[in-house]
């Protein structure tokens, strides 16, 4: 899910996933506010990564528009691992540690059964950490 992405409510895909069409929006308003705020683009990927999960989450990341001025968050719950990947731009902004410290938050939120707001607020937290962009 990218900011900008839209979803039909009828869609069996978004009704057998993960998050509610209310969920989904809080979402996707998460993402266009991380957008528009910092300027890097934000996406976030729910679902099976492939091993090693790292590699897996760099490979997604590397298949965005515009890979070095994005931030991907891979969750893969099947095999309880959240990666973190930055472009080469996004990187220059977003240091390991502050991802670090944004996986933790999500993590936590992720092991009481919040999936969607664990989101939410790691991306509101990342994009805080990224800074104002600078037109």
């Amino acid at each position: 899910m990218t900011a900008g992405d839209h979803y039909a409510v009828s869609s069996p895909a978004v009704l057998d996933g993960p998050f509610t069409t209310r969920q989904l929006l809080r979402l996707d308003d998460a993402l266009r506010k991380a957008d528009e705020n910092s300027g890097l683009t934000f996406s976030v990927y729910v679902g099976e990564v492939g091993e090693p999960v790292r590699e897996g989450a760099e490979l997604l990341h590397a298949r965005l528009a515009n890979p070095a001025e994005s931030v991907l968050i891979a969750v893969a719950p099947g095999q309880r691992q959240l990666e973190i990947v930055t472009g080469s731009q996004a990187r220059k902004r977003l240091s390991d540690r502050d991802c670090k410290l944004a996986a933790l938050s999500m993590a936590a939120s992720f092991g009481g059964g919040d999936l969607a707001g664990g989101l939410v607020s790691g991306l509101a937290q990342l994009t805080g950490l990224a800074g104002k962009h600078s037109l």
